[in-house]
């Protein structure tokens, strides 16, 4: 599939064909491209947890969805047969940054070691997201479907219990990851912005 292609054709998909597994060597594929994705100093802080079976799956959706009542979209995600959790490690930053050839450097933009108020941006979290869209356009490729989102703050705690997450590593949310259900097309709620409402040339002014 030509990239175009794959970047035109992705998008969120919230149900999936619940008889159509996805094998480990494709999750593999997947993230082995996730992990071409750029990273600050080559840190490459990010970590990726595979749910790929029922019983880590259904501990997932008990630590995040509690006892709240069952609706479309989690009867929906629930059929995902795979579920990604991203994790960034700001301490591979900071170590990477606090390095002899990093440390002398002056064009190095974030600030070595521990002080993470002179970082202009949490690049940790910023890196992991961009292998996470690589690893959804990497899905699209193989005829897959993915959707991104959210893990309540409040159930970050419960995660990170059920799957002893160690705390150097932050989930910065989920891919839930397979073959997409019988699609029937509808008219968005929202379009996509025209290019002139997101692009300014040359400066503000």
């Amino acid at each position: 599939m030509e990239f175009a292609e794959a970047v035109r054709r992705r998008r969120m998909v919230r149900r999936f064909a619940s008889d159509r597994a996805v094998n480990r060597t494709q999750i593999a594929a997947i993230l082995d491209l996730a992990t071409q994705a750029p990273s600050a100093g080559f840190s490459q802080g990010w970590h990726f947890l595979v749910l790929d079976d029922v019983a880590s799956r259904d501990a997932f959706w008990v630590a995040t969805a509690g006892a709240r009542p069952p609706d479309a979209w989690l009867d929906g995600m629930r059929t995902a047969p795979v579920l990604i959790i991203p994790l960034s490690d700001k301490s591979a930053y900071l170590r990477r940054y606090a390095a002899p050839d990093k440390a002398a450097s002056t064009s190095a933009t974030p600030a070595a070691g521990d002080d993470q108020g002179q970082w202009p941006s949490p690049y940790w979290d910023i890196d992991t997201g961009m292998a996470s869209v690589i690893a959804l356009l990497a899905a699209v490729d193989q005829g897959l479907a993915g959707c991104f989102f959210g893990i309540p703050a409040v159930r970050l705690p419960a995660v990170r219990t059920v799957f002893a997450i160690p705390e150097r590593l932050t989930p910065i949310g989920i891919m839930a990851i397979g073959y997409e259900a019988d699609y029937v097309p509808s008219k968005p709620a929202r379009s996509r912005k025209p290019l002139d409402d997101v692009v300014t040339w040359g400066g503000f002014s």
